[in-house]
Order: structure tokens, then C-alpha cells, then sequence
């Protein structure tokens, strides 16, 4: 077997009109370029009606493939634009690269799994190549999978807010609740984010009308975007979300006590989280002081029974929590009283938990992965790029690859 012929059956070229004609390793640093030529006499299809057609002329194209060993190796082919009787001269599609692309499709799918797990500038190094030319293939990659990803079953939903560089700069992560993947980020925490995403929601078949459950935080304006857009859906306020908020009335009280003259130093963690997740030694401080100090006593007693109100059943949760809100206003806790009336306020979307017992974990998870993605590539130069790398690395995408390479 000959280099040309190695190289033809290393491209899958063999069942094609496309052959190996040229072999070229030289260069400073060195280099392999690899030369193609269709065969004289071949028709190519259209890539408007996909009609077989003769060649009209040719044009000279560069691809960028795969290493050869640890040396740079490129195709170089002169790619025949077609004659078509109903769409004119356009140029055919070569069986190696998508269309418009200075890259090959299997150096398309390294990259893309690169990206997954590193940052641009690192793959850029990597493979040597510019990286804004690498985030132009990620992008055009993840924009094709993710405009061809279908949100027709979608009925519940999750929303949450995450930084999106130093300062106050926010976007807003919307997660499909049962699959748990990410379907749309939008710049902003607002309700304007929501508007963007009910829009979005209906290009790719989903129906805003099937959105039963919206899992959330307590921000105005996320409910108002909500009301707006999806009328039959009912917010879900996150439990754990309501926790948080019990533990910092806790610590109110805590400290409370100690500009009272309490001696609570060294004793915050000991007094926050739950008691499973303690040492010994600090679930026997814990107990002294609750049996010390009797309001702090009460208070990790709230706390400790919010947490079991919400393993009730779904006809007892509203009830026990009913009840509770009553022991917390009566509770002469100042912190507790305050929690128990934000409780009434936003009654309904609290006790729907119970009803559907979605929450917010899962998107809680996905924003550590969007973080992490955040981190190791010391930030994004704009939106855009946090955007497209939060797609591909948690948005569950199929991407048009090779299929013989893991995607």
C-alpha cells in the first residue's frame, strides 16, 4: 500500500469520487499536507435540491485535520462548484468538513470534546490554532445542536440566576425540571429574561400553555414574567430556597443573644446546618446551649420542624405548615415572626410543593457546572461565549458529528 492510498483509506474515501493524489511532509516547523482530486468525469449534488450535476469550475480550499503524529496535517482540494439547471452554480458539499468550515469534521469533533472539559484558550495552545477561530466553530457547532433541540414534552421548569462576571452581572438559567437539562440562558435577571425564554420555547415546538410547574426563588420579577407568560402554570417556591431562610433567622437570633451578653463565640457552625452533619463534640455543644439558652432552644426547634413539615404527605404538608406558621408568630421571635407572615405572603406557590416536589437542586447543580466552566477559563469576554460553552457542556445536546467518535 502506497502513502496515497494509506492516506485514502485513513479518510474514508474509498466508496467516494475523492482521491489521495499528493503527500507532502516538509515545512519549517514540519507539516503534512495532503493533496485531493476528484475524479475526471464525476457529478456532485446540489446543495440546494440535492439534483446529481456536472462540474462548472473549481475553487482551491484548505481544511485543518487531525495531527499527524504531533506534526500540523491540513487537506488541500480544489472543490468543484456545480451547474444546476433550477439553482445555479453553488459549491458542492466535500464528505470531509461541514459546509463553510476551515476544519475537518473529525478535528471539529476533537475540539468539541476538548471544550467540554477545557477552556478556549487552552485548546487554543493545544492544537495551535487562533482561538478566536476555535470559538467560531464551537459556537456555529452549538448553535446548530441547540436550534435542533426539541422542547415539545417540556410541562416543567426551573429558574435560577447565576453571575456572569465580577460585580452585580447576572443571566438567568432556565432547566427543563424532569430531565434536568438546560434549555436557555438569557442575559439579565428579569422579567424581560422570561419573555426571551417563552419566545425561545416556542421555536423549538414547545407550548407555553403545557407549563404546569416553575420552580423558583422568591425574586418579583421572575413571578411577574412568569404570570405574563405562562398563565397556567403554577410557581413553585424552592425548599431548600425556604430553608436558607430559616438558618439566617437562626443566626439573627444568635447574635441576637450575644450582643445580649449570651457566650456564643465559636459557635456559629456548631448552631448552623443540620444535626446529622455535625461531630459529636459539636452536637453536645449544640444541645448545652439550646438547654442554656431557651430562645435559642426554640429556634433550633423551628427550624428542626420546618425541615420535617416538608416530608409530610401532600394532604397533611399545608396543614403542618399551617401550624407552624402559628407556633413561629407565637413564638416571640422576632426573626421566626417575620418568616412566618413572608410564608403567608407567598402562600401558594409554598405549599405547591407539595403537590409536585420539584425544586431548584438540580439547577443549582447546573450553575456550579456553568462556575466551574466560568473558572477554568478565568471568565468569558462576553455573554455570548458563557452562553454557548453553559450549552454544550450541560444543555444535553447531539451534535452533528462523526458518529464513530463519542459526542
Amino acid at each position: 500500500m502506497t502513502a496515497n492510498q494509506l492516506f485514502q483509506t485513513a479518510l474514508q474515501l474509498e466508496e467516494s469520487p475523492w482521491r489521495v493524489v499528493r503527500t507532502d511532509f516538509s515545512g519549517q516547523p514540519p507539516a503534512l499536507e495532503i493533496g485531493l482530486e476528484f475524479v475526471r468525469g464525476s457529478q456532485f449534488h446540489c446543495p440546494q435540491c440535492g439534483e446529481l450535476c456536472g462540474v462548472h469550475d473549481t475553487v482551491e480550499k484548505r481544511w485543518r485535520h487531525l495531527n499527524f503524529f504531533q506534526y500540523r496535517c491540513e487537506l488541500l482540494a480544489r472543490v468543484p462548484r456545480v451547474w444546476c439547471r433550477q439553482d445555479g452554480v453553488h459549491l458542492a458539499q466535500v464528505p470531509w468538513a461541514s459546509e463553510g468550515s476551515g476544519f475537518t469534521l473529525l478535528f471539529e469533533a476533537f475540539v468539541m470534546l476538548l471544550a467540554q472539559q477545557m477552556p478556549v484558550a487552552a485548546i487554543s495552545r493545544l492544537v495551535n490554532e487562533e482561538d478566536t477561530r476555535l470559538w467560531r466553530l464551537i459556537a456555529r457547532v452549538v448553535k446548530d445542536a441547540h436550534a435542533a433541540a426539541d422542547w415539545s414534552e417540556v410541562s416543567s421548569m426551573a429558574i435560577d440566576e447565576t453571575s456572569s462576571r465580577r460585580g452585580r452581572w447576572y443571566v438567568t438559567v432556565f432547566l427543563d425540571a424532569e430531565t434536568h437539562r438546560l434549555l436557555y440562558v438569557a442575559e439579565g435577571r428579569s422579567s424581560h429574561a422570561v419573555q426571551e425564554f417563552a419566545q425561545a420555547l416556542v421555536a423549538h415546538g414547545g407550548d407555553g400553555q403545557r407549563i404546569q410547574w416553575v420552580a423558583m426563588d422568591m425574586l418579583h420579577c421572575y413571578a411577574k414574567g412568569v404570570r405574563e407568560h405562562f398563565p397556567k402554570a403554577q410557581i413553585v417556591y424552592d425548599r431548600f430556597h425556604l430553608m436558607v431562610m430559616a438558618g439566617e433567622a437562626v443566626d439573627e437570633v444568635r447574635r441576637s443573644l450575644q450582643r445580649q451578653g449570651a457566650q456564643l463565640k465559636g459557635a456559629l457552625w456548631t448552631l448552623r446546618g443540620n444535626p446529622w452533619n455535625l461531630e459529636p463534640d459539636q452536637l453536645q455543644t449544640r444541645t448545652r446551649l439550646a438547654q442554656k439558652y431557651k430562645p435559642l432552644g426554640r429556634t433550633l426547634a423551628l427550624r428542626a420542624a420546618l425541615q420535617d413539615v416538608y416530608e409530610a404527605s401532600t394532604q397533611e404538608g399545608p396543614e403542618l405548615l399551617n401550624r407552624w406558621c402559628q407556633w413561629a408568630t407565637r413564638s416571640r421571635l422576632a426573626p421566626f415572626k417575620k418568616l412566618a407572615q413572608t410564608f403567608r405572603q407567598y402562600w401558594a406557590g409554598i405549599v405547591s410543593y407539595f403537590q409536585c416536589r420539584i425544586t431548584q437542586g438540580a439547577i443549582e447543580a447546573i450553575n456550579g457546572i456553568i462556575q466551574l466552566a466560568k473558572r477554568r477559563a478565568r471568565g468569558f469576554r462576553n455573554f455570548l461565549y458563557l452562553r454557548t460553552i453553559a450549552y454544550w457542556v450541560a444543555g444535553q445536546l447531539k451534535a452533528n458529528l462523526p458518529s464513530y467518535l463519542p459526542t
